[in-house]
């Protein structure tokens, strides 16, 4: 039998199993550091450090059985959410992969189960009025502007310079993201490695360029210039201030945070008749079914005005026929 394992190419040997999860977490961690972007890799280490070592660390990779990762996974169901479950598996099933292609497995035991669902949070969208409102009372009302009207991230916008401006064309580059980790800025390539140009509405025109008074081609767009806006904190930094003052003024103002003025960007845009891959360009999805699964639901109108054609076509196909 280990002849024709070793004729197919499948022979594991037994004493290269014969390692613990952690020795080969070490290489594994390290790469991905070497491959993602550093707020992916700090969500890895976090879930290798607190749900992955404690219980498996230590275990010897031919000993884990399908079975004894079933059970830690519907003991951490119990106790966490859903991202922490998925996130804290992928790290396990992730190690052991390695192990597979290195030959010291024959399969892995963490794949092959089923893992909790994340339910989609309800996502608070505003009216071209409550975006008026909110910036009226925001200490940077260009940035609000442009978060809601251009679907930037948080950290593509604060990475904007003032060359990136084409002032002509109404036109942002989006070619770097500066994104906090541990409380250190890493600036880096946007979320899925490609640049991009995101038009701007005419209105923001003078808003735009009041933030690029007296600042050189390589300062940054937002903030003083020399020194990226640090993410405002969520109960006292100025753009929670912002919304309180708003919810004072209109009762039915929602709690936003600034990544919902990214969702607010792709329901303005759809409302305003934008297709699926004119709004994937705009977000800088890596594809349009990434867009359909994100906000599938506010096309639902196409329906009605698919419906509505065909009943037309129907109709004059009837009316024509003798």
């Amino acid at each position: 039998m280990i002849d024709t394992a070793i004729a197919r190419g499948t022979y594991v040997d037994p004493t290269t199993g014969r390692v613990t999860v952690e020795e080969l977490a070490t290489d594994w961690l390290a790469f991905q550091a070497a491959v993602l972007k550093p707020s992916t890799v700090h969500g890895l280490n976090s879930a290798w450090r607190v749900h992955v070592a404690p219980a498996w660390g230590h275990v010897r990779i031919d000993e884990i059985l399908h079975g004894h990762v079933r059970a830690w996974i519907t003991e951490l169901a119990a106790a966490t959410g859903p991202s922490t479950v998925i996130r804290a598996h992928g790290v396990l099933a992730g190690i052991l992969d390695v192990a597979v292609r290195d030959r010291r497995l024959a399969d892995n035991p963490a794949r092959g189960i089923r893992l909790p669902r994340k339910t989609p949070a309800r996502r608070p969208y505003l009216a071209d009025e409550q975006v008026e409102l909110l910036a009226g009372h925001a200490r940077h009302p260009a940035l609000v502007y442009t978060l809601a009207y251009t679907g930037l991230r948080w950290g593509e916008a604060i990475a904007l310079r003032v060359r990136d401006v084409d002032r002509h064309r109404r036109r942002l580059h989006v070619q770097e993201n500066a994104v906090t980790v541990n409380g250190r800025i890493h600036v880096g390539s946007p979320k899925t490695h490609r640049t991009r140009s995101v038009a701007y509405p005419s209105f923001l025109v003078s808003q735009i360029d009041a933030v690029v008074v007296g600042k050189l081609p390589d300062m940054l767009l937002f903030g003083t210039g020399r020194e990226y806006l640090p993410r405002p904190s969520s109960q006292a930094g100025w753009f929670a201030s912002a919304v309180r003052h708003a919810q004072t003024e209109d009762p039915a103002f929602p709690r936003v945070t600034p990544h919902d003025l990214r969702h607010t960007a792709a329901a303005l845009a759809i409302r305003a008749g934008a297709n699926v891959k004119a709004v994937q360009r705009m977000l800088g999805h890596a594809s349009a079914v990434m867009t359909l699964d994100t906000y599938a639901h506010l096309f639902e109108d196409d329906l009605d005005t698919i419906a509505h054609a065909m009943n037309h076509a129907h109709a004059e196909s009837t009316r024509s026929t003798p």
